[in-house]
């Protein structure tokens, strides 16, 4: 296990602390709570939910099921183009896989029924009902798991088990656990979300260049047109692009510890009762690597 894994693991949407600051999202907690049978404001009582529900959902997902329709809706797809480049089958040949095509569909669409059943556990239910009222009542996530709502990793827009919208309430008095605090966020850490939100075009942009640069001169050559040689400009150009992507991916590298200190910071005083600020998707990421 890494050390962002586990960092993942601690750090929370919302601590307990900071959802008894308030006690109008405290008393709904609490009701939630006597509802599903889970201490919701009990930070390794959630810690330890939400490991035990994503090991359910990820294991419906990973069953000789979900596998089985996989392999019979990849062979839907390959045998009728088997079965019309064989002489001795034939197209007709190629409609066996309607029924095969039947059957990947109807053991693909149970393993995403179980998936979500899983999802829809009632304490995992509740804990995200927990989410939608402190959101309501202005308390900022810190990061909400895309598993959690029921999306690829990475994924945008609502997903199989979003969390739920309740109007907003008036604001509360100002609330927070008392001697616990988040320290600013240090410029190194602004500086990484700008690069690693900024980089990945540079070898792309070099390979196209180097490419028509390439291709001009070669053109050049073949039809005897001195003005295709000006092309080879694009050349250099290209390893200028190559060389700022590598200082980019260097400087980058060389802050990402800073920001992972950064969110192990915001971790731990979050475990010290502290409202967290919501982190931002460059930092969100950095839970998963």
């Amino acid at each position: 296990m890494t050390a962002m894994t586990s960092t993942e693991a601690v750090l929370l949407p919302i601590g307990g602390a900071a959802l008894a600051s308030d006690p109008r999202v405290a008393e709904a907690v609490r009701a939630i709570g006597a509802r599903t049978g889970v201490d919701y404001t009990d930070d390794r009582a959630v810690t330890a939910l939400l490991a035990e529900r994503r090991r359910a959902a990820t294991a419906e997902q990973h069953r000789p099921l979900a596998w089985a329709g996989g392999v019979a809706l990849l062979a839907c797809v390959v045998w009728p183009f088997v079965a019309v480049s064989v002489p001795t089958l034939g197209p007709k040949a190629a409609l066996a896989a309607g029924p095969l095509l039947v059957l990947a569909v109807a053991a693909l669409t149970r393993v995403r029924s179980n998936w979500k059943r899983a999802l829809l556990h009632p304490a995992l239910a509740g804990y995200r009902e927990v989410l939608g009222v402190a959101r309501a009542h202005g308390m900022p996530l810190a990061h909400v798991p895309a598993w959690l709502e029921g999306k690829a990793e990475g994924g945008s827009g609502k997903g199989a088990t979003p969390i739920p919208s309740y109007p907003e309430a008036a604001a509360p008095a100002p609330w927070g656990a008392a001697g616990a605090a988040v320290p600013p966020k240090p410029a190194a850490v602004t500086e990484y979300e700008r690069l690693a939100s900024s980089g990945g075009w540079h070898d792309e942009a070099g390979w196209l260049l180097l490419f028509a640069g390439g291709g001009g001169a070669a053109w050049a050559w073949s039809q005897t047109e001195p003005i295709g040689y000006a092309a080879l400009v694009l050349i250099p150009v290209a390893i200028g692009i190559w060389l700022a992507g590598s200082h980019h991916g260097s400087e980058e590298t060389r802050l990402r510890g800073e920001a992972v200190a950064y969110v192990r910071t915001v971790t731990t005083a979050q475990a010290a009762g502290a409202q967290v600020p919501e982190l931002t998707p460059v930092l969100r990421k950095l839970l998963h690597d």
